[in-house]
């Protein structure tokens, strides 16, 4: 620890003499001075990026940066070709059709757990996965755009489990999917994939901020 030790100095003088008198052993002086150290230690912040690597952090923004054009990018051509070009009118259709939210409440700044929020954002991208595979077939004119986003969640699911597994935090087993939404009818097919482009979209915007937090020095 550098500079001056923080919790003797909240000490009066009478409360110094008290805490280094020789008639306290000196076996209970050295637990009184680690549990201190301790206190001291929990409360200092430790730099969020410790234990992650810096190759890591800058291909993960790459790769959400990329995801998050390829959907942008599908979210225009349902725009432009069926006029659903507001997701927020088609939530109530969403919970009819069951279609999942992924959560990242370990990544908030609130309560920030990096092991966690890994754990969280690569089940995240294996739900994103199965949604974008039950889109399959949605149109002739975003396939190729559904596509390179499938492929592109895909990617970073892989890159966020290699980091755990490298981490040693990563389950023995990749998880199963669960049940995924089924479309009836065109319109359905269709909403459903402006509804999961807007969903993954803002679990990348979340995924970014800490990402970006992670990055700094």
């Amino acid at each position: 620890m550098r500079g001056s030790y923080a919790p003797e100095s909240s000490l009066g003088g009478k409360g110094r003499a008290r805490l280094l008198s020789p008639r306290l052993p000196p076996a209970l002086l050295l637990l009184l001075w680690h549990s201190a150290l301790w206190t001291v230690q929990e409360a200092a912040p430790v730099g969020p990026a410790s234990f992650l690597p810096q190759n890591f952090l800058l291909k993960s923004l790459e790769q959400v940066r990329k995801i998050q054009a390829d959907g942008a990018g599908l979210q225009e051509r349902l725009c432009a070709s069926y006029k659903l070009c507001h997701p927020e009118e088609l939530v109530l259709l969403g919970h009819v059709l069951g279609i999942p939210q992924a959560p990242l409440s370990s990544c908030s700044s609130q309560a920030l757990h990096v092991t966690g929020c890994l754990s969280q954002l690569h089940r995240g991208l294996f739900l994103y996965q199965g949604l974008l595979q039950a889109l399959a077939g949605v149109s002739s004119e975003v396939a190729p755009t559904l596509d390179m986003l499938r492929l592109d969640v895909t990617d970073f699911a892989t890159n966020v489990w290699q980091q755990m597994e490298d981490l040693g935090v990563a389950p023995t087993v990749q998880p199963t999917q669960g049940s995924m939404p089924t479309f009836t009818s065109a319109f359905q097919h269709r909403a459903g994939a402006v509804l999961v482009a807007s969903n993954l979209q803002s679990f990348l915007e979340l995924a970014h901020r800490v990402l970006r937090y992670l990055d700094q020095p």
